[in-house]
């Protein structure tokens, strides 16, 4: 499904990404693990548009994206949460999301979106009428989750999800996930909570220093001792 060889990219004179190769299959849950300062924020920024590659190639659905803008690579089916995740605060509810349809395609499905958003996260559906700056930690992160579905996304990148919420949060907020994940979408997260990010996905590429390091099943990842002394914390 989405596809990228040979990847550079960074800000300025500063090189973040350093020819990383990585692949997503249609229905996978992947993740991206690894340091603070590792690049792996940068890496969805280039997925989804915001900044472009200096080198390599990315392609979804076999169809090039590489240089394409943000808002073509939305219509393509990429949808991006990012970190912190970027709400309005001053909108309701309701409207953060219907800002989330905001492509043609999308805004004419939008009652049967934002009926799926909220039969995902009830919550939601009680606050809509409530300003998103006044939510909860984790009800932030649902909205962020939201608005991202009601573009009627393919492929949804994740950002640090679990960042800045409580640990009984963090937990639920992962269970959430695997009810999207349920509901047919591809997922490609960036988490720093290893131990919990790589009970969720089937595979997992560890990226340090801009360069993929090592990549495999979850599950054997989470044996590696590297990994368990340096991420998981065993």
């Amino acid at each position: 499904m989405l596809e990228l060889a040979g990847v550079s990219a960074g800000y300025g004179h500063f090189t973040a990404l350093w020819d990383v190769a990585l692949r997503v299959s249609a229905g996978e849950a992947v993740a991206v693990v690894g340091p603070n300062g590792a690049g792996k924020t940068t890496l969805l920024r280039v997925i989804s548009g915001v900044i472009a590659p200096r080198t390599g190639t990315l392609s979804f659905e076999g169809a090039a994206l590489t240089g394409r803008p943000a808002h073509e690579i939305v219509a393509h089916g990429i949808a991006h949460v990012p970190e912190g995740r970027r709400l309005f605060p001053a909108l309701t509810v309701a409207d953060n999301l219907r800002m989330g349809a905001f492509l043609p395609a999308a805004r004419a499905h939008y009652a049967e979106s934002l009926a799926r958003v909220f039969g995902l996260f009830p919550v939601l559906k009680d606050r809509r009428a409530q300003r998103a700056g006044s939510l909860s930690g984790g009800e932030q992160q649902m909205l962020a989750i939201g608005r991202a579905l009601m573009s009627r996304p393919k492929l949804i990148l994740l950002d640090e999800p679990s960042m800045g919420l409580a640990p009984v949060m963090v937990l639920r907020l992962f269970d959430l996930i695997r009810l999207v994940r349920a509901e047919g979408y591809t997922i490609l997260v960036v988490e720093q909570n290893v131990r919990q990010v790589l009970k969720l996905v089937d595979r997992a590429y560890l990226l340090e220093v801009g360069r993929i390091k090592m990549e495999g099943r979850a599950d054997e990842l989470s044996e590696q001792d590297f990994v368990r002394k340096a991420y998981v914390g065993l």
